[in-house]
């Protein structure tokens, strides 16, 4: 599980160094991809694969389905950390998540995203307030 917030930088070259805690799991393969609220989404391969599986169970008779694997899985790029533990993020990817130099990654359970820092503050600034009031169950049976 990808759990912490972590702030690395962005190189001239694209690449952000992996938190060291993470490394492991994703030593032998990624997929980087588009996620919500303009942030990226990192999946182990294997992950990524089960993942895609599940989604592609949804009635493709949807445009909802159909539009969101679409935009998901074209999107998505194929990775390997160097030895260093840096991951390139593709022009691409960098564009649609804002990222310059400062990012945010953190761990979010199955998956890792990546946040331009700015960007992060501003969600979180927006987040905790509803988190720390959330009275009702958000996930049924978990409290």
């Amino acid at each position: 599980m990808f759990l912490g917030t972590h702030t690395p930088r962005l190189d001239e070259k694209g690449r952000l160094f992996l938190p060291a805690k993470f490394r492991d799991r994703l030593a032998d393969g990624l997929v980087v991809t588009k996620g919500q609220e303009r942030c990226l989404f990192v999946y182990p391969a294997d992950g990524l694969e089960r993942l895609a599986t599940q989604m592609q169970q949804g009635p493709t008779s949807s445009k909802a389905v159909r539009d969101y694997l679409r935009v998901f899985l074209a999107g998505a790029h194929d990775e390997t950390p160097d030895r260093q533990g840096r991951l390139t993020i593709p022009p691409p990817l960098r564009q649609y998540a804002g990222l310059t130099r400062d990012c945010t990654v953190i761990g979010a359970g199955n998956r890792v995203e990546v946040w331009d820092s700015a960007a992060w503050a501003r969600y979180l600034e927006a987040s905790e307030e509803a988190f720390a009031e959330q009275s009702e169950e958000v996930v049924p049976g978990l409290f």
